[in-house]
């Protein structure tokens, strides 16, 4: 895992087309405004698991490939 520190309104450039940047830093919480080509879906974490959940109809999928 790459980890970066970025302040308000700094960015990161993923690939050619994908810009993250840090709206708003709010006590322990982050904003973050993503642009990514229509083709690609963004979604936090649990709204993901939830769609592969309803897509495979199975309790234990996660979305996390890395654990061991």
């Amino acid at each position: 895992m790459l980890v970066l520190s970025r302040k308000k309104d700094e960015k990161i450039i993923i690939g050619d087309n994908i810009t993250l940047m840090v709206i708003e830093i709010r006590g322990d919480k982050v904003r973050l405004g993503i642009e990514a080509p229509k083709d690609i879906s963004v979604h936090r974490e649990e709204v993901y698991e939830a769609i592969l959940k309803e897509r495979t109809g199975s309790e234990g999928v996660s979305a996390d490939t890395n654990k061991k």
